[in-house]
């Protein structure tokens, strides 16, 4: 069972980000909570994944619910021997009004506050979705019940919006510094 640790660390947590779906490749869409499957290639890259975390000693196995990243979790889990623990929290982003949309169009039809976007920061908030700031505080809330709850070391699939809001915990300009990161599909993050 979980271990006592202190408050801010949530060493032991690996996160990593879904296999590709079709809305991943150019030109970009919005997916957030629309729930988009693996396309192939992010099947494959699943199966490697599940490969290299393989001889890693993975004692438990979470997952956001969505399929993208619970069926990347259920690939790596057959090869790992662990099924995956949904959890809603670990969910990209609610991109609201803006989901299914591609980049492209959304600059040209709200240019405003899609130069909003590129800026991000703690109060920007997706128009009929949520907030960085709201997302940021569900996924650390699912992770910090992950390090107090679950067997470490913990694999964490999610999504690149959701590790980008953890890692912008440790930068000292906050989520200003949303867009620095470029993750691509199946990266393994440590916490």
């Amino acid at each position: 069972m979980g271990r006592a640790r202190g408050p801010s660390t949530l060493d032991g947590i690996l996160l990593v980000r879904h296999g590709e779906t079709d809305d991943n490749l150019q030109p970009l869409r919005f997916q957030g909570f629309r729930d988009t499957p693996l396309n192939d290639t992010g099947r494959r890259q699943a199966g490697r994944l599940a490969e290299r975390v393989g001889g890693d000693g993975i004692a438990s196995l979470w997952s956001s619910d969505l399929a993208r990243a619970s069926e990347t979790a259920e690939i790596v889990g057959a090869r790992i021997g662990l099924e995956p623990r949904l959890d809603a929290r670990l969910r990209e982003g609610n991109r609201g009004n803006w989901e299914g949309h591609l980049f492209a169009e959304i600059e040209r039809q709200d240019p405003e506050r899609y130069a909003a976007w590129m800026r991000a920061g703690a109060g920007f908030r997706f128009p009929g979705g949520e907030s960085l700031q709201e997302q940021q505080d569900r996924v650390v809330a699912a992770l910090d019940e992950i390090h107090r709850v679950g067997d470490l070391p913990a694999l964490v699939v999610c999504h690149g919006g959701s590790i980008r809001v953890m890692l912008c915990r440790r930068d000292p300009r906050g989520l200003d510094a949303f867009h620095e990161v470029t993750l691509p599909n199946v990266a393994v993050i440590p916490l």
